[in-house]
């Protein structure tokens, strides 16, 4: 049963009972007892040395922690003057729904800005607020997304998926397009709380890429905001992050599906204004297994090769297959195969739509291919350098967009597999 609002009875009550605020910073949570107090600590003393005369309210919207979590968050002061809300939200248990809640909050209380940081943020500092809020308080900026300086094995999605895949489709250089922070105006929190997906996998971790996709193709003024580094519970890919994988890719290709339109016709990319407030410092290391995630492809080529024979052209399946037998000092999957890979798979899930679940599993083991391919390569890299090599990567993403293009309407004209 879809829920018509995140918001329960008493949350709803409290944003009636504060009526109107210019500011509202979101975080949404779940089990976060050792980090929540930090930023929550972090949020009230940025909004006080930023934002004095400004109302502003801090809600933490919690997935219905185990842990301590509502409680250390409800028992941390803020500053008098501000408002704190604890709440636990309604729909399907993930970041989306936590979300859904802030953006339905921003729009109740008429917020000028409304910001949102993630709770398992041990880098932040007060000044992050300003970061965030100043480019859509002073600026006129409706979308702010971060920047960090993440170690080279941090964002592994992002860096090998969907930073490509956002700026060779929509044609905007958003660095971070699923950060995890972001800053938005009351019209593009009014604009999500409309959007009919909160059933979706966009309530879990898909919420991410469908708001950064939705701000740029609407037209909302995008920017970035340097936050400089980021220390959270970093994944290692081989362990952990597959169900997210999963999700995120799931709706990264449904929105290429809403938004053909917009993709079909666009080529090349413009960077987006960058705001840089000098912060620097050194990212903690990552560690990754290079070995289990060569595993995890291994094992995929023995349950799936047959069925990637199907997907993948004759040439693209035979460097994966290649690739399936070489020995980790040596591994290596050239990026156009992986270009291939992505443009084809989001062709197939776009024609063979009763078997979309089962080829967005399909290419898991492909990713752990992939990460382990780029870690090899830049194993001797500093994080500066091998971010030389993700940009390299999203040119060539750009540059084979015609590939895509070929790859949908070939899709097209097949019939389901």
């Amino acid at each position: 049963m879809p829920y018509n609002t995140a918001l329960r009875g008493y949350t709803a009550k409290r944003i009636e009972e504060i009526g109107s605020a210019d500011i509202l910073m979101g975080i949404p949570c779940f089990n976060n007892e050792q980090t929540i107090v930090h930023v929550i600590q972090m949020l009230t003393h940025g909004l006080a040395k930023h934002f004095g005369d400004k109302r502003s309210v801090i809600l933490i919207a919690d997935g219905g922690s185990t842990d301590d979590t509502r409680e250390m968050a409800r028992d941390f002061e803020i500053k008098p003057w501000q408002e704190k809300i604890v709440s636990i939200y309604r729909g399907p248990g993930g970041k989306g729904s936590a979300l859904r809640s802030i953006f339905e909050a921003a729009a109740r209380l008429k917020v000028k800005a409304c910001g949102m940081v993630d709770s398992d943020l041990r880098s932040i500092t007060s000044d992050w607020v300003k970061y965030l809020l100043d480019p859509v308080l002073e600026k006129d900026y409706q979308f702010v997304a971060p920047v960090y300086q993440r170690h080279k094995y941090d964002g592994t999605i992002t860096n090998n998926i969907v930073y490509n895949m956002t700026r060779a489709l929509y044609g905007k250089r958003v660095r971070q397009p699923i950060g995890g922070d972001f800053a938005i105006s009351r019209d593009v929190a009014n604009y999500y709380v409309d959007q009919d997906v909160w059933g979706s996998d966009v309530a879990r971790y898909g919420i991410d890429i469908w708001m950064t996709t939705s701000a740029i193709t609407q037209g909302f003024r995008v920017c970035q905001s340097n936050l400089g580094v980021k220390i959270h519970d970093a994944k290692d890919p081989a362990q952990h992050l597959a169900p997210m994988f999963r999700q995120v890719v799931w709706t990264l290709f449904s929105l290429m599906e809403r938004y053909e339109d917009h993709w079909r016709t666009q080529r090349g990319s413009q960077p987006v204004e960058t705001f840089d407030f000098g912060v620097a410092g050194d990212p903690e290391p990552v560690k990754v297994n290079i070995e289990a995630m060569l595993e995890h492809f291994r094992a995929g080529f023995k349950q799936f090769g047959a069925l990637w024979k199907d997907v993948l052209p004759p040439a693209t399946f035979q460097a994966v297959e290649e690739a399936a037998g070489q020995e980790a000092s040596q591994f290596h999957l050239p990026t156009s195969v992986w270009i291939e890979i992505m443009y084809e798979l989001a062709a197939k899930f776009h024609a063979w739509e009763k078997f979309r679940m089962r080829l967005v599993e399909l290419c898991t083991p492909l990713y752990f291919a992939r990460v382990a391919s780029f870690v090899r390569e830049s194993w001797d890299m500093t994080s500066q350098e091998a971010e030389a090599l993700v940009e390299e990567q999203a040119r060539q993403f750009e540059e084979a967009k015609d590939y895509l293009v070929e790859a949908w309407a070939r899709a097209e004209q097949s019939p389901e597999q």
